[in-house]
């Protein structure tokens, strides 16, 4: 029987996947299959994403809107961010955190655990596995741990954690002992994961393709490394499937957009106040929540959102449904119990940056030139996928969509565990050994298109989804000319 281990590069792209910055993840990318047409989840920010991974589902069914978001069922006039303590206090309050089960609720009820450290945020780490006191498994992160008595025990064994550092190479390292040394010998679970934080860190800090960023990979690259030969020496690797993801792509900033601050001097007062609006600002997207049954107050942002030159895509809730010029949040898996009302993407384009890479985009927070990520552009919605071990065919390059709701669909596949059927997420059966041939594997894409006649203006949008069965990814939207 199979384990599964999961590498997170926290946004790396695929065109930094090279021997000369990451000659380790080359030559595993080599030898297994590589998913060149892999998608993020739409916002494109790393706790929205890996809800997603651990739920096979869609933002607005997994109800994790945000890197910062409105749960109206926890407190209705504020936006909060996907943070630890936060995110405990929401469940004290007696609320799913996420409202689909995730990875470790199903392998819990299969006698199986799922065991995550993450050395980034402390929220996407609780958010990897939020019920592990009751459930089983168990979330690792340098401020905390779930369940909550696991951290000190650690600290006793492992020592201290290293501060935060750039790049954080020594926390990933600590972090590696701890897996390699405890989770993968000791607990031996049936499915384990660990999350570098970088090139994310140097990325916001310095820009894609910065000096920074590029010694943060190649030190990430270089831990890898030595995961794979941990799992050689002990005589795992020829019993572990191993993925390698990442959560988004990357964008260089080109202009800060303060919107949160442009909605009130439009005269849009706060939420909880009539006529209220609620901006949840996350970096090149950004959720806006009315007043329930406000439509007046939603066709107004709405309008005004997109007169606005760095406007991209604006998609609307079932609630607010029928705005003219709006696509609808069920067309990029928005749409559900704990979605905003409206949701919009900046405006991008496909400009080099100095180092070379392409995709600038309007971001509400950093530095013009430094990356960030969020919006629909091509740039950050299309990011990596790998994976090699005993279930994967060998050598494979493979353009058929995937996405980051498939990674437990097909965990849990070659796990030999039902529970993926209801998953929006599909098991990706071409990459299996024994699965389809790839060219059998029918897929589809589609470009969806809306417009709205401003006084001054004209506002078109364009959003393209690629359909495999049931399962659609996000290629990319935007605002046309």
């Amino acid at each position: 029987m199979s384990s599964v281990l999961v590498f997170v590069f926290d946004g790396l792209q695929p065109a930094q996947v090279n021997p000369r910055l990451m000659p380790n993840l080359s030559a595993f990318a080599a030898g297994g299959v590589t998913f060149a047409n892999h998608h993020s989840v739409f916002p494109t920010v790393t706790r929205v994403n890996g809800s997603s991974m651990v739920t096979g589902m869609n933002p607005g069914e997994h109800g994790l809107a945000g890197n910062r978001l409105v749960i109206r069922d926890f407190d209705p006039d504020k936006h909060m961010g996907a943070l630890e303590p936060e995110l405990s206090r929401v469940a004290k309050a007696g609320l799913p955190v996420l409202l689909a089960p995730t990875l470790g609720q199903v392998l819990a009820r299969h006698g199986k655990e799922y065991v995550a450290i993450g050395v980034g945020t402390s929220g996407n780490a609780y958010l990897h596995n939020p019920t592990a006191e009751d459930s089983g498994g168990a979330t690792i992160h340098p401020a905390f741990a779930l369940p909550r008595d696991l951290h000190e025990s650690l600290i006793d064994r492992f020592g201290p954690w290293p501060d935060e550092a750039q790049p954080n190479t020594s926390r990933l390292a600590h972090a590696m002992r701890i897996m390699t040394e405890y989770v993968l010998p000791e607990r031996m679970p049936g499915a384990a994961l660990i999350w570098s934080s970088e090139p994310d860190k140097s990325h916001h800090s310095a820009g894609v393709g910065s000096s920074l960023g590029d010694t943060a990979i190649k030190e990430a690259d270089g831990q890898f490394g030595d995961l794979m030969q941990c799992l050689r020496e002990t005589g795992r690797a020829e019993d572990t499937d191993v993925f390698v993801v990442s959560d988004h792509g990357y964008s260089t900033i080109s202009e800060i957009v303060p919107v949160e601050a442009l909605v009130k001097e439009a005269g849009f007062p706060s939420g909880g106040e009539p006529g209220g609006v609620i901006v949840a600002q996350n970096g090149g997207a950004v959720l806006f929540y009315t007043t329930p049954g406000d439509m007046g107050t939603a066709q107004r942002l709405a309008a005004w959102l997109m007169a606005q030159p760095w406007c991209g895509t604006v998609t609307a809730s079932e609630a607010v449904s029928g705005i003219p010029g709006t696509l609808p949040a069920s067309l990029v898996g928005n749409e559900g119990p704990r979605a905003p009302d409206l949701t919009m993407s900046f405006r991008w384009e496909s400009t080099a940056n100095e180092a070379g890479y392409h995709g600038m985009a309007y971001s509400t927070s950093g530095e013009p030139g430094t990356g960030q990520h969020g919006s629909m552009s091509r740039h950050e919605m299309h990011n990596i996928l790998f994976a090699s071990g005993p279930d994967f065919r060998s050598g494979l390059k493979l353009e058929t969509p995937s996405g980051n709701v498939d990674l437990t669909p097909t965990i849990l596949k070659v796990l030999s565990i039902s529970g993926h059927e209801g998953m929006h997420g599909r098991v990706l059966e071409e990459a299996l050994v024994g699965g389809p041939d790839a060219a059998d594997v029918g897929w589809s894409t589609e470009l969806h298109s809306a417009e709205h006649n401003l006084a001054e203006q004209v506002y078109r949008q364009q959003i393209k989804i690629s359909t495999v069965g049931t399962t659609s990814y996000v290629d990319e939207g935007n605002r046309v000319d």
